[in-house]
């Protein structure tokens, strides 16, 4: 057998023993992650602040150390990208991971050390190829290339030894050197901010290629690919990449693009592995193609504390433990990181959908979900429902966004819908009234909102013009990379700026 297969083999053989020590003992590895976190971190200031060297348990790290935001640690994070050192974690970070969770013009600079790289993002990495080869032994996937597609990289005003770009780019700016005879395209090309130069160069060094495996961003992979037909003539991808087998995806859900992926890559073969990959650490990771639920990695130097959301208040709220939480609930991610992220609120919520091992999937945001009339719609329902409706009237869905439209006097109020189709439904009208009963059904508030349209009544549903999105994105120069609008606001600052988009299309639209 050849050498670098066998060691492959001897390398994933070993890691899924420690990945099924995990899945049976998660309160023992994670409270041996959280001794590691403080042991290493005793000396830095904010270790010697709360007294991490005492704390012998996970009750006297929650009575130590306070919960926070990110506002709250925006002053430390700044001393430390000032060149601050041993202030959140040992020695000196020199990268910061912007973060795109949201598209405000405020962005968030996450801490990425050392070993925030290795131990979690890399690891997470390798994790998701061991689990693909573990579901399927017979894979030619290290018989080619894996195309990444990231964001850019940008130096860092503060100092010249501080850098900062979006989490992809600081990856692909500090993958070992052997990673580069496994992807594609080269470094200099993946790390261009010019968005249409880098498809234009992707395009051309990778075609020729023989790429097994994608990753990135589902809405900006799918450009990507259409792109490349274009360029190409071809009817479907694997006329171009006959051996592509996985499309590893995160940062926003798959549902809606799903149906797109399957008609450009039209083989039984291909799967789709979701994976929870943040600025802040690589949570989770799809380990059965055959559901949709991910695998809470426990094992990344991140101690994991959760905020049951119908009691969530904040820095003031209570968390439990890995140990404590309850399938089909609510709750508020709390991390603890070898970045130096302590009892962070992540602003994700998640489910369990088991444990015993612990699988999860992304139920909405602490801030990103609708509850203007008290309907408290997170994003596991709006995604849930829009499914239905597209499966009930032939449709499918490119991007979404919705927002309440407040009560004004003598009108109720509602939520309106902005869709973006790749596919038209055969009756909006019929898509709208399926829509509003699905989000009863699995919203119990929503559906005690719109009884006898008590204080909600029917969803405005509106459809904009294919590229709608796209030409938001480009405005705000927010292409490629990780950028993503939020799907549910409970404000109207999206909606109002994707429609005034739609209208100008309109406009110039020939009578």
């Amino acid at each position: 057998m050849p050498l670098i297969p066998t060691i492959i083999n001897w390398f994933n053989v070993k890691r899924m023993h420690q990945i099924s020590l995990f899945k049976s003992y998660p309160v023992e590895v994670q409270e041996e992650e959280l001794m590691k976190l403080l042991g290493k971190a005793e000396n830095t200031e904010w270790g010697k602040t709360c007294h991490f060297q005492t704390i012998k348990s996970p009750e006297e790290f929650r009575k130590s150390v306070p919960l926070h935001t990110y506002e709250d640690l925006n002053p430390v994070i700044d001393r430390i990208r000032d060149g601050g050192r041993n202030i959140l974690w040992p020695g000196e970070i020199k990268w910061f991971a912007k973060s795109s969770g949201t598209t405000s013009s405020k962005s968030k600079f996450i801490p990425m050390s050392k070993d925030a790289l290795e131990e979690c993002h890399f690891r997470g990495g390798k994790d998701a190829l061991v689990l693909h080869c573990n579901s399927f032994p017979e894979t030619g996937i290290f018989k080619g290339k894996g195309l990444t597609l990231g964001g850019s990289q940008k130096i860092n005003n503060y100092t010249n030894q501080s850098y900062y770009g979006d989490l992809s780019a600081i990856l692909i700016n500090n993958i070992p050197f052997w990673a580069d005879f496994i992807r594609t395209p080269p470094q200099k090309i993946a790390l261009l901010d010019d968005w249409d130069k880098k498809l234009e160069e992707i395009s051309r060094t990778t075609i020729q290629e023989n790429v097994t495996n994608l990753a990135g961003v589902p809405s900006w992979n799918l450009v990507l690919i259409q792109y490349i037909l274009k360029q190409t003539g071809k009817d479907h991808l694997l006329e171009v990449w006959p051996n592509l087998e996985l499309f590893i995806h995160g940062g926003v859900s798959f549902k809606p693009y799903r149906k797109q992926f399957e008609h450009l890559i039209p083989s039984s073969r291909m799967n789709y592995m979701e994976t929870y990959n943040a600025s802040e650490g690589f949570f989770g990771i799809q380990d059965d193609p055959a559901t949709d639920d991910m695998l809470l990695m426990l094992d990344y130097g991140i101690y994991y504390e959760f905020i049951p959301m119908n009691a969530f208040k904040g820095t003031d709220s209570e968390t439990i433990t890995i140990g404590e939480v309850i399938p089909g609930e609510n709750y508020a991610l709390v991390i603890s990181t070898n970045g130096g992220l302590w009892r962070y609120i992540i602003g994700d919520t998640v489910m369990f959908s088991q444990v015993f091992p612990h699988k999860i999937r992304i139920s909405g945001r602490t801030k990103h979900y609708m509850n203007a009339f008290g309907e408290e719609l997170i994003i596991d329902n709006a995604e849930k429902a829009l499914g239905i409706a597209c499966e009930k009237t032939n449709a499918q869905i490119c991007e979404y966004t919705a927002a309440p439209i407040f009560m004004t006097e003598g009108k109720k109020g509602t939520h309106e819908w902005i869709l973006e189709f790749e596919k038209e439904p055969d009756d909006l009208d019929y898509f709208n009234e399926i829509l509003d009963q699905a989000l009863m059904s699995v919203n119990s508030d929503y559906e005690a909102k719109r009884y006898h349209d008590i204080t909600l009544v029917k969803p405005k549903v509106r459809s904009v013009r294919k590229g709608t999105f796209y030409q938001w994105f480009s405005i705000r120069g927010k292409l490629g990379g990780q950028n993503k609008i939020p799907r549910l606001s409970n404000d109207r600052k999206f909606v109002e700026e994707i429609l005034d988009i739609a209208v100008q299309n309109e406009s110039l639209e020939p009578d």
